[in-house]
């Protein structure tokens, strides 16, 4: 996912702020989550996948406490 993001965006465009790439990037993500299907995710797309495997086994998706806790470098 990190090679294509990098090459979708970094790599073809030219941006002239931080605001310029968040946009770019939001551009990017959005219709690559909800409208590509994978080949490794069974031909589903990222969201339609993370919601099969939600209603499969909700117990997955429970945020675990100790994730919560704030590190020393926050």
């Amino acid at each position: 996912m990190n090679r294509t993001i990098t090459d979708a965006t970094v790599k073809r465009f030219h941006c002239d702020s931080h605001d310029h790439l968040r946009t770019h990037l939001a551009n990017f993500i959005a219709p690559y989550t909800f409208a590509r299907r994978l080949k490794t995710l069974d031909r589903l797309t990222p969201c339609e996948y993370t919601c099969k495997i939600w209603t499969s086994d909700p117990d997955r998706f429970i945020p675990n406490p100790i994730h919560q806790v704030p590190g020393p470098n926050t």
